[in-house]
């Protein structure tokens, strides 16, 4: 049988289409080709992480929540109808792995049980302070917290004696052990100062408040003096709301300042236009103990230097001759002894007892001055002041007189 001619036309058609399925399976390979090798990559990354996370082959284990480590630093102490506590927060888990963030810090109080040792199921949390606001708490390192004493526990009783513990938390499901187990034995003391009366001078500002009132169970209780507190707050803010010092910008903490015997107190380590927060507590003392009160109502003063210098003494005008025998008159006095002393002012008048006009534009910095401008035959009355930093001028001197109608000697 004869077999039919291949038509060019029909050759050219299989041959592109040849090729054209050879491209398509090239292509396909090479994409193959890449994707199992970013698998392995992805895989050979991967595989230190999964290992790390396992106990072994194909056993994950759960992670651990982190536990900080135990208080062991935590103290008690009475102040006013309160029990203060210190402590610092750990900074390490139990491992000895840093904490990433301040953990929060659960408080406990409980009770004694007969025999002077500590109840543990009497045990109640009273507060939880969450790690974000710790810095709230925060004095000199340690975190502060003052829980009060409900009244109706003191009532009539002389003492009240309770136990603390505290917990701190990182994670939500586990906690600390507890800390170290403080006692606290709380007397009924005095009622707070209700206000300080400041008076500002030039050399002190002067503290005054009213005695306090000792309870009436205060049985063998004696006031023993004061304690005077005092802080500094940043002067370019608003002053805060009295009696509020909540959010008061403090640029120094309140310390103790002094400790009086007697209900009034001089403070002459101030300075002007510095802004300064005071608080007084009574101190009574029971069976050894020395108690503070609570807080007094805070007392907010800021000095203002309003105080001129006292007025220059023994002013001395004596005419000598000048140039070309032009009377000149030479001025002197005491020096001034203030601390903020900045200089002093001349003041010339041609009738007796008034003050006249300032010969100077500056302030002279030395207590003399020489008079070129004064004219012969005229009579003339110097007086002097001093002026202060604050721009405080003093009253004038007495006056000088000095008598240029006589021929200068």
């Amino acid at each position: 049988m004869k077999s039919r001619p291949v038509h060019p036309i029909a050759t050219i058609c299989h041959t592109e289409r040849s090729e054209e399925r050879f491209s398509i399976e090239r292509f396909l390979l090479d994409e193959s080709a890449f994707l199992l090798s970013r698998c392995q990559t992805v895989a050979l990354l991967l595989a230190p992480l999964v290992l790390a996370g396992c106990g072994a082959p194909g056993e994950p284990q759960p992670l651990t929540p982190p536990v900080p480590t135990a208080i062991t630093d935590l103290t008690a102490h009475q102040r006013g109808n309160a029990v203060e506590l210190d402590f610092t927060l750990p900074s390490h888990r139990t491992g000895g792995e840093h904490l990433l963030q301040p953990p929060a810090a659960e408080i406990f109080r409980g009770t004694l049980k007969p025999d002077g040792s500590p109840d543990n199921k009497s045990f109640r949390l009273v507060t939880t302070i969450p790690g974000a606001l710790a810095q709230n708490y925060a004095n000199d390192g340690k975190i502060q917290f003052s829980d009060a004493i409900p009244a109706t526990d003191l009532g009539a009783n002389r003492s009240v004696t309770v136990a603390y513990r505290v917990r701190t938390r990182a994670a939500k499901d586990r906690d600390s052990a507890d800390s170290n187990t403080v006692i606290a034995k709380v007397f009924p003391v005095a009622d707070k100062i209700p206000s300080i009366d400041a008076k500002v001078t030039q050399t002190a500002i002067e503290l005054s408040w009213p005695a306090p009132v000792l309870p009436a169970s205060s049985s063998g209780q004696a006031l023993f003096g004061y304690h005077v507190y005092r802080g500094e707050l940043d002067a370019a803010e608003p002053a805060p709301a009295a009696n509020n010092l909540s959010g008061a910008k403090w640029k120094s903490p309140l310390v103790l300042l002094a400790q009086p015997v007697e209900n009034s107190y001089s403070d002459t380590l101030f300075e002007f236009n510095k802004a300064y927060v005071y608080l007084v507590r009574s101190v009574t003392t029971v069976a050894g103990n020395s108690i503070e009160s609570d807080n007094s109502a805070p007392a907010i003063v800021t000095p203002r230097d309003i105080f001129p210098p006292a007025a220059p003494q023994n002013l001395v005008a004596a005419v000598l001759p000048g140039e070309n025998n032009a009377p000149v008159v030479d001025l002197s006095w005491s020096i001034n002894t203030e601390s903020d002393l900045a200089g002093y002012r001349v003041y010339r008048s041609e009738k007796q007892g008034e003050r006249g006009q300032p010969l100077q534009s500056e302030l002279l910095l030395a207590p003399s001055f020489r008079d070129l401008t004064a004219k012969p035959g005229q009579q003339y009355w110097y007086t002097a002041t001093a002026v202060d930093r604050a721009g405080n001028e003093s009253a004038p001197s007495d006056q000088a007189q000095a008598d240029l109608t006589e021929p200068v000697p």
